[in-house]
């Protein structure tokens, strides 16, 4: 096998690993956000298993490149790829939600002395998390470092009018290390986005404003990892990638269904999208 498809191979494989956590911890926390999570996982995968220069033997590295998830509820897909990268024992994972867990229900760095590395920042407080990557890309640029930023926005947050506050800023400023991925699941909360508030036209918004866009399949592998490259490739302005996927992904009772937005999986439910994920074809 050609080496590229077996990188490509190997991806898909880690993605199947980490929905399989992902179920594991939302049922035993009883708790938690499935559908947002299993919609991300390509792009999560991506990021930390190709793209992303990072180190989990030593999280404070200067020189790495920053990821903020910004729809913060789905922090079960960044902690099981955390896990998994190495930051912390896998089996902390099954502490998500509990007292005393560095695994809150929203991502928090935790206090000086106790911190949860791979953690950025503190989010979930919607429409926040894209001003946070502007001010670590400004902070790289003015110290003359090389790193790249990342910042992961669910579409519902986009109706938020701070995301487009943001969205003016970052071409203003030429912030051509700045990467925005929009996990474009089309739910929020208990409804469909173009049911709630609509976002079109979408992709000519951020165009209107300045970014560089990229519309993908979120959860082919290939694309997502092909987009990364071509949005490092851009310079001058940042790059947005539209990725178009499915909320509760790998999960047939989950998938497309507003109401696995915010509700964990019983036991008996959870066993049934474990096995469902191990059965899928990669």
């Amino acid at each position: 096998m050609p080496q590229v498809a077996a990188d490509i191979q190997h991806l898909k494989k880690i993605t199947q690993e980490i929905r399989i956590d992902i179920i594991r911890m939302l049922t035993e926390a009883g708790s938690g956000h499935p559908g947002g999570s299993l919609s991300a996982t390509e792009i999560v995968t991506g990021l930390f298993f190709h793209k992303m220069r990072h180190r989990p033997d030593d999280p404070f590295w200067a020189d790495r490149d920053r990821f903020i998830l910004s729809k913060g509820h789905c922090c079960p897909v960044l902690y099981a790829a955390l896990a998994k990268t190495g930051y912390f024992p896998k089996e902390e994972l099954l502490t998500l939600r509990k007292l005393g867990s560095r695994l809150q229900g929203h991502p928090y760095p935790g206090r000086p002395g106790e911190r949860l590395p791979g953690v950025e920042t503190a989010t979930g407080s919607l429409g926040q998390g894209l001003s946070i990557a502007i001010g670590m890309a400004l902070a790289g640029r003015l110290a003359k470092k090389t790193y790249r930023v990342y910042a992961l926005l669910g579409d519902g947050e986009c109706q938020a009018g701070q995301v487009w506050e943001a969205a003016m800023l970052a071409p203003k400023a030429g912030l051509d290390h700045l990467c925005v991925i929009v996990d474009r699941n089309k739910i929020q909360n208990d409804d469909f986005v173009e049911n709630t508030l609509s976002l079109e036209p979408f992709r000519a918004k951020w165009e209107a404003f300045g970014w560089h866009v990229i519309e993908v399949n979120g959860h082919d592998i290939s694309q997502v990892l092909e987009a990364l490259e071509k949005a490092e490739a851009v310079k001058g302005k940042p790059t947005v990638i539209i990725a178009d996927t499915i909320k509760g992904k790998g999960v047939s009772f989950m998938e497309n269904n507003p109401d696995w937005h915010g509700k964990a999986p019983n036991r008996e439910e959870g066993e049934r999208a474990i096995q469902e994920i191990l059965a899928a074809r990669l």
